[in-house]
């Protein structure tokens, strides 16, 4: 349950920043920055926040590398479910849909990762250690 929460938040986070619907924030910050400059830098801050917790997170946990290689094997399946028909990527919402899938999949497995490796080997990290 724990995984699947981070990675609904991070698919939140990404699909709230953008979407190809017009409910987004880079949607309406284009649209409204002149008459609410204020709040348009607010909430990108605090997009810009979510970020940082999420990257920082993944990156400690998986690095770079473990992020390549978990949209590369979210990349595959993408293009065995098009293979076997199963995916149209004829519209270019579903090929935005699919990225913020596929990103948000990254962020979720890094944001969760050490605790996924904690109940595989049972080892704790040195950051889960209380003193």
């Amino acid at each position: 349950m724990g995984l699947l929460l981070r990675w609904v938040f991070a698919f939140l986070l990404l699909a709230l920043t953008f979407n190809p619907t017009d409910y987004n924030y880079v949607h309406w910050s284009h649209d409204n920055y002149v008459e609410e400059l204020p709040l348009t830098v607010l909430l990108g801050l605090l997009l810009v926040i979510g970020y940082i917790i999420y990257l920082r997170a993944t990156l400690r946990s998986i690095g770079s590398f473990g992020m390549a290689l978990v949209l590369s094997v979210v990349a595959a399946l993408a293009w065995v479910l098009y293979d076997w028909g199963m995916l149209n990527l004829d519209n270019e919402a579903i090929q935005i849909w699919i990225a913020i899938v596929a990103l948000s999949i990254v962020l979720g497995i890094g944001m969760g990762w050490s605790h996924v490796r904690r109940m595989l080997s049972g080892q704790y990290d040195v950051d889960d250690v209380n003193g």
